[in-house]
């Protein structure tokens, strides 16, 4: 097992301070943003007036719902995607029972992303008067030209990477989006199931006529929290801000009675007795809730999401997880295949600055997760596109220190179509322009990784001591999820510390490591456990010092409560912040 080198960024704060103070001063959290979160409250939520677009799309909404037109909610089939259309229909149900409302999720592997000619021409002989996109059709410009020449009303709500200029952008009764061109930008970080929450709240106020809206839509608004958070933990959003807030009151409300696909989904899931955290979400639902539109029509996801019957939400729960370990498989198989292919062409090498590669057995639903497997491994950006005849699709992930959605945008003279965000994107292309787009975006990726360490960052909140944690200290350190981009865990350098014990491996295969630490003048030991770590046992000895990385946890165990680190990295302490740590050395 191999253990990539990590470079330290701080310890940023050396103070007296509480702990809590030192690692919220060191991500530049001080007075009211401190207490905002130590104190958190739904009222800290920004008003959706402030969204740019959503006054006009909440009147135009309104008014179909009033006169009974024939809506259609068009999302996507990622969990974001599928979490936002779930929202906007069943605030829509609860304004009005008989409400027109019908959804559209394209097919993966037969449509591909976003609004498309044939869908439109589709949903307009279908009858449709207005069409609401959530999580896309920001930069559908062609598309929404056409939705007006077929007599369809669009409304866009999206938060993928809009146009550069506000003149690009699709014309449309109401472009809804976090970070237009020109406007003021107060959510920036909005998902498109969070911007699909703000604009439920609005349709809420706007239908009672006041702020202050009756207690059972009041009550829908923070079940649909629960949605809201599903997208944003599952879309890999920065949490702050509202997101933060989203997600940290929706995973709360993932088991209220409201939502009967959901629970069932926990049970399924083997959640039913555990705490539901970001990580459950991230690791145990989310995949579930993809693996459908990966492997087939991610309609049933959002039916698991929309549905009343507890038999049925059963039925689709088992789907799901009988799909999930099914992409699974196919995810192993992709990864062997595009690392050996990657390494017969040279792509592994220092000197090639990103894997692009195509293969016609690859699922366009699963490569993305592959990519992202790849750039964990080789740090660099990667790209895997499925051959289908004379046209390629797939999609890219990347590292920090270059952007993705830029870069194929420099390339793009090449692409038939491109979308996305500075770490992920999706593209096509032709298969006879494949060779001339790699080399381009090889030549892109070197220029711009030019003298970027692509090393994994372990950023420093603060340097601590054993004796600091206590299970107070933790539990309000750890009071402070949930975590995720932007809002890791709290990430602690203990300096000068010894071993009490001789380390041990532990785990499958000796996989993983543990460790008993301590500091001079300290008379316990803190037990520390480095996940994946285990190769690096033999390496350490009990006279020698080392400076330990670790965030913090709490361990419950027969009964036992008690504070424990989980390892990052770790370095003799002789050694200067300029030399390699143990992994990687």
């Amino acid at each position: 097992m191999h253990t990539v080198a990590k470079r330290w960024i701080g310890p940023c704060v050396a103070t007296d301070a509480p702990l809590v103070e030192r690692v919220l001063a060191a991500r530049g959290v001080a007075g009211h943003a401190a207490a905002a979160l130590l104190n958190p409250s739904l009222r800290q939520l920004r008003d959706p007036a402030a969204l740019p677009g959503l006054e006009a799309a909440a009147q135009r909404l309104l008014e179909a719902i009033r006169q009974q037109q024939r809506i259609v909610v068009y999302g996507d089939y990622d969990v974001d995607g599928v979490a936002a259309s779930a929202i906007l229909i069943r605030i829509m149900r609860a304004l009005d029972p008989h409400v027109r409302v019908q959804s559209y999720i394209p097919h993966r592997e037969d449509e591909g992303y976003g609004l498309s000619a044939q869908a439109l021409r589709s949903i307009a002989e279908e009858g449709a008067d207005l069409i609401v996109t959530v999580d896309c059709g920001v930069t559908a410009a062609k598309e929404a030209q056409l939705a007006r020449s077929l007599g369809l009303d669009l409304i866009i709500t999206d938060h993928h990477t809009p146009p550069a200029a506000i003149e690009d952008l699709p014309a449309a009764v109401a472009v809804v989006h976090p970070s237009l061109p020109g406007a003021h930008q107060q959510h920036p970080e909005l998902t498109g199931a969070g911007v699909a929450l703000k604009l439920a709240w609005r349709l809420a106020t706007l239908h009672t006529g006041s702020e202050r809206v009756a207690p059972p839509l009041r009550e829908l608004l923070v079940d649909l929290l629960a949605l809201a958070a599903m997208g944003t933990i599952a879309d890999v959003a920065p949490l702050v801000e509202d997101n933060w807030l989203i997600a940290r009151f929706g995973l709360s409300r993932l088991r209220t009675e409201r939502f009967v696909g959901l629970r069932a989904l926990v049970e399924a899931s083997g959640l039913a007795k555990q705490t539901i955290d970001e990580t459950s979400v991230g690791f145990r639902l989310a995949p579930r809730l993809n693996a459908v539109g990966r492997l087939g029509h991610a309609r049933e996801a959002l039916e698991l999401l929309l549905t009343d019957d507890p038999r049925r939400a059963a039925e689709l729960a088992e789907t799901l997880c009988t799909l999930n370990e099914q992409r699974r498989s196919m995810e192993r198989d992709i990864f062997e295949q595009a690392m050996e292919q990657a390494e017969r062409q040279g792509m592994t090498d220092e000197s090639t600055g990103a894997v692009v590669l195509a293969d016609e057995r690859w699922r366009t639903g699963i490569v993305g997760i592959v990519c992202a497997r790849i750039v964990e491994t080789l740090r660099k950006p990667c790209l895997l596109l499925r051959r289908e005849g004379d046209l390629l699709r797939g999609s890219g992930r990347s590292v920090e220190g270059f952007n993705l959605h830029a870069a194929l945008q420099r390339c793009s003279d090449h692409l038939l179509s491109f979308g996305g965000h500075a770490m992920a994107a999706g593209l096509s292309l032709a298969t006879e322009n494949f060779h001339r787009f790699v080399d381009d975006f090889q030549r892109c990726a070197r220029e711009l990784l030019q003298g970027v360490d692509r090393r994994p960052a372990v950023r420093i909140d603060t340097a601590a001591s054993i004796e600091e944690l206590t299970l107070a200290q933790t539990r309000t350190l750890l009071g402070l999820g949930p975590f995720g981009p932007a809002h890791p865990r709290p990430t602690l350098l203990l300096s000068n510390a010894s071993l009490a014990a001789p380390p041990r491996r532990m785990g499958k295969q000796g996989a993983h490591l543990l460790l008993q630490t301590t500091q001079p003048g300290v008379s316990g030991a803190l037990r520390v456990v480095g996940w994946r770590m285990g190769e690096l046992a033999p390496r350490l000895a009990l006279a020698e010092r080392y400076d330990l990385v670790l965030t913090p946890t709490i361990n419950r165990f027969n009964g036992r409560t008690s504070v424990e680190g989980e390892l990052l990295d770790v370095r003799p302490t002789t050694r200067s912040a300029t030399q390699p740590a143990l992994t990687g050395s």
